[in-house]
C-alpha cells in the first residue's frame, strides 16, 4: 500500500528511492572544510591494494594472487599501489594522497557485523556504544545549516545519533513532473506533521536538481560533489561502497572493485574544483584478509588492511607504516597482517584536523571507549 509518507519520500526524492550502492550520507555545518568517509564493506584487501613488494614473504604467500610490482605504481622501496587505481596514484604524486598500512580498529574477531559496528560507533567492542563517531563529531562542529542528509534508503551508523538525519536516495525512476511536486506541495501545505518532511524533501531535491544522479560511480561521485561544493550545502559525508568480501576470484573482483572507487573518487575531487583544497577523504575497511591466499582463488577474513586518505588538503606522497612484516613469525595468529597502527587515531587525527579541533578532544569525543592513541604525524597540510 502507498501510505501518504512513502509516497512524499519517493515523489520528494524525484530520482527515485533505491540506492544499491554505494550510498551517501551527508552533515551540513558552519565550515569550509569537507570530510569524507568511505567505508568499505566486507573487509577489503590491504595486501593487495597497498602492495608490499619490497617484502620477501609477499610473493609466496600470496602465489598467483600476489599483484606484479612491475604493472603497479611504486610508492617507495616497499609498496606500490594497485593498477586499478590510476587517478588515485596521480593524487599520491601530486601530493593529495596518502596511505597507512597496517591499519585495525580495536575488534580482534572475524566478523563482517561486529567488526563493521566497532568501525562506525567508535566502541572498543561489538554493541558497547549506540551512535556514530560521525554524529558525534558533527556535534563538535559550529550548528549546523540543515539537518544531516542520508544518500541511502536508511542512515548508516556511523552518523546515527542526536543530531537529525534526513534521506536522498537516486535511482532510475524517472523525475516526477513539475506539475505533481506543485499539487503534493499544495496539499501538504497545511499539514503540520508531513509540510516539514516535504520541505526537506524539497531541498535536498534542489540541491541534486544539476547533478545528473545515477548509479555508476562517475556519477555518484559528482552527485557527491555537487552537494558539498553549494555553499548552503553539507560539508561532512559518508559513502558506502560494498563487495569487498573477495574470498574467491579476488583478482577480478578486485581489480573492478578498486576502478569503481578510483572513478568515483575522481569524479568527487573533479566535481568539487576549488573546494577540493579544503577537502579530506578517509577511505577504510572493518578488518583485512589473511595474507596468505585461499584455495578458491581469494583469501579470508584476517585483521589489518589498509586505509587511504586523499583530498587537496592533505599533506600526501606517503606511507605511514611501522610494518610488522610477513614472515612467519610476524603474522597476527599465524595467519593475518599484524595490527600496528590503530584506525582510530588515523579517523581521530583527519576528522580532528579537518576542523581544527584540538587532537585530544577528538580523540576523547570521537572514541570515548579509549581506544584512540596519538598518532604522532599530521595527516594535512599545516
Amino acid at each position: 500500500m502507498l501510505t501518504r509518507r512513502k509516497f512524499l519520500w519517493c515523489a520528494g526524492a524525484g530520482a527515485g528511492a533505491m540506492l544499491v550502492a554505494p550510498q551517501f550520507v551527508f552533515a551540513s555545518a558552519e565550515t569550509d572544510r569537507r570530510f569524507v568517509f568511505v567505508i568499505q564493506r566486507g573487509a577489503a584487501d590491504g595486501l593487495n591494494i597497498v602492495v608490499p613488494y619490497g617484502d620477501p614473504a609477499y610473493a609466496t604467500l600470496r602465489g598467483p594472487l600476489a599483484i606484479d610490482a612491475s604493472t603497479a605504481t611504486k610508492l617507495d622501496g616497499t609498496f606500490a599501489l594497485h593498477p586499478s587505481l590510476a587517478a588515485t596514484a596521480q593524487m599520491y604524486r601530486d601530493k593529495e594522497a596518502l596511505f597507512v598500512h597496517a591499519v585495525a580498529s580495536p575488534y580482534r574477531e572475524r566478523s563482517h557485523f561486529d567488526g563493521q559496528n566497532v568501525l562506525e560507533t567508535g566502541g572498543a567492542a561489538p554493541y558497547r556504544l549506540k551512535d556514530g563517531w560521525m554524529n558525534r563529531l558533527l556535534a563538535m562542529l559550529p550548528a549546523p545549516r540543515t539537518d544531516a542528509i542520508a544518500f541511502a534508503p536508511t542512515v548508516p551508523l556511523a552518523l546515527r545519533g542526536r543530531a537529525e538525519v534526513t534521506s536522498y536516495a537516486p535511482s532510475s525512476l524517472p523525475q516526477a513532473p513539475d506539475d505533481l511536486i506543485a499539487r503534493v506541495s499544495q496539499l501538504y501545505a497545511g499539514d503540520a506533521q508531513l509540510h516539514p518532511l516535504w520541505d526537506a524533501a524539497m531541498q535536498a531535491r534542489g540541491l541534486a536538481a544539476d547533478a545528473g544522479a545515477r548509479q555508476n560511480p562517475a556519477s555518484l561521485g559528482k552527485l557527491a560533489a555537487s552537494f558539498l561544493s553549494k555553499p548552503d550545502g553539507p560539508r561532512i559525508a559518508m559513502i558506502e561502497t560494498g563487495g569487498w568480501d573477495t574470498h574467491s576470484a579476488q583478482n577480478p573482483r578486485l581489480a573492478t572493485q578498486l576502478k569503481a572507487l578510483d572513478t568515483m573518487l575522481a569524479a568527487l575531487r573533479d566535481g568539487l574544483g576549488v573546494h577540493w583544497a579544503n577537502t579530506t577523504v578517509l577511505v577504510a575497511t572493518e578488518f583485512g584478509r589473511t595474507a596468505a591466499a585461499n584455495g578458491t582463488g581469494g583469501t579470508d577474513h584476517g585483521t589489518a588492511s589498509a586505509a587511504m586518505i586523499v583530498g587537496g588538503a592533505v599533506a600526501g606522497g606517503r606511507v605511514l607504516a611501522d610494518w610488522p612484516g610477513l614472515a612467519a613469525a610476524s603474522l597476527y595468529q599465524a595467519r593475518d597482517l599484524k595490527p600496528t597502527i590503530g584506525l582510530d587515531a588515523v579517523i581521530a587525527s583527519a576528522a580532528g584536523e579537518t576542523f581544527g579541533i584540538d587532537p585530544q578532544q577528538a580523540r576523547a569525543a570521537l572514541f570515548p571507549d579509549g581506544s584512540a592513541q596519538r598518532l604522532g604525524q599530521r595527516i594535512l597540510r599545516t
